[in-house]
């Protein structure tokens, strides 16, 4: 199978969303989980941004030895140098360079012409490979770019030295059809360029951002742009989580692989989430806290008895320490004698239908019924002091 290169991008668009600012420490510390994790590239900053940021990226660019560490600039000679000091100690630099081809943004946040910006593009790659020999060109909002156009700017940076293009759907605009078919029509104007690296950078303002960054690999990119968590500006970036899961679990449709090691997922997510002081939402998809969580009865009893049932991949793949079963008013008996098992008490039949009474009861007051819980209400069933409304069946949800 062919490898998708993994371009993580956390420590710079995903720092640059509110709230999530690092120091350089903490981005050291990040960037060596990142590294461990497999990725094959790592964005260590914006050094033009700030002297902090230069100084960061240098320090990021010292420290990490075995993957590509990338620093990025506008097609600008102050961005480019501010990059290329950054860089100075890397052992597999990149220079990332971004230049806006849409209309949209040539014309109200550039302020020049379609002719002028493919100068700038070819003037700085060329430079910009002189200095290193690793050249990626961006071109910004490419989604929202007229085809032609941007086939031109794409060739414009190929032809003075850049070996990685991205085509980042910079604002989320795209959808996964739209999205595929610019890959296919680059790939196409590219035919004397074969050995040029197709990237994708989606962001997920419409939720479509792995949806499109898989299109993207199914029209032939061989790098996807992504952060840990998912973080990144305005509504994020494609997650590198969700993104290794659903090519591990899906090779039936995309039959690649990467180089991530899996069971690093959830470490990184936790470490990421301790570092900023932002917990990724319950329901996030592969590192929420419900991931691997369960409450419905029937959903309980099928982990129970075998859980792919309903798990597409088990938790201790993806670094996760257990799965959860959720005791409340939409458990079955069978969690309950699970749990008490677990907890060390061997139940009856009749034991566990009266616990079960009696729990219902109680999660319908309290939402969840903890371990403590549980252990009170066995000592109290064993103990003969049970009452509850003799009505405090199962409610109709635990069918669900």
């Amino acid at each position: 199978m062919e490898t998708v290169q993994i371009f993580d991008t956390t420590l710079r668009d995903g720092e640059q969303s509110p709230g999530f600012s690092m120091n350089r420490e903490e981005k050291l510390q990040l960037a060596r989980q990142i590294e461990q994790l497999g990725v094959d590239i790592i964005e260590a900053g914006f050094p033009i941004a700030s002297p902090g940021d230069l100084e960061a990226t240098r320090a990021v660019a010292a420290e990490i030895k075995h993957c590509t560490v990338a620093a990025l600039a506008r097609a600008k000679q102050d961005d480019v140098d501010a990059a290329l000091r950054g860089l100075e100690p890397a052992a597999k630099p990149r220079l990332h360079l971004f230049l806006a081809t849409s209309d949209l943004h040539l014309k109200y946040k550039l302020r020049t012409t379609r002719e002028q910006a493919i100068d700038q593009i070819a003037k700085m790659v060329r430079f910009g490979k002189q200095h290193c020999d690793e050249v990626e060109f961006s071109a910004e909002d490419a989604s929202r770019t007229e085809i032609d156009y941007l086939s031109q700017a794409v060739l414009a940076a190929v032809e003075s030295g850049a070996t990685i293009i991205n085509l980042p759907d910079t604002v989320g605009y795209s959808t996964p059809d739209d999205y595929a078919q610019i890959f296919r029509d680059v790939r196409a104007r590219l035919g004397a360029h074969p050995n040029v690296v197709l990237s994708a950078h989606c962001h997920d303002d419409l939720g479509l951002a792995l949806a499109n960054s898989l299109a993207a690999i199914d029209a032939g990119a061989r790098q996807i742009e992504c952060t840990i968590n998912g973080i990144g500006e305005r509504a994020g970036n494609t997650s590198l989580e969700e993104l290794a899961v659903a090519l591990q679990v899906r090779q039936d449709r995309y039959p690649v692989t990467t180089n991530l090691q899996l069971e690093k997922l959830y470490p990184t997510s936790r470490m990421l989430s301790t570092i900023t002081g932002i917990s990724v939402p319950p329901n996030k998809a592969v590192v929420g806290a419900n991931a691997f969580a369960h409450e419905a009865g029937i959903h309980q009893d099928g982990i129970l008895k075998n859980p792919l049932t309903y798990e597409i991949i088990l938790p201790e793949k993806v670094g996760v320490p257990a799965r959860r079963l959720v005791l409340g008013k939409h458990s079955g008996r069978n969690a309950f004698r699970s749990r008490l098992a677990e907890l060390g008490y061997e139940t009856t039949d009749s034991e566990i239908a009266e616990c079960y009474r009696l729990a219902i009861v109680r999660a319908d007051e309290d939402k969840e019924i903890g371990d403590r819980d549980l252990i009170s209400i066995i000592h109290q069933v064993r103990r003969g002091q049970t009452s509850a409304p003799a009505n405090s069946g199962p409610s109709a949800a635990t069918v669900r």
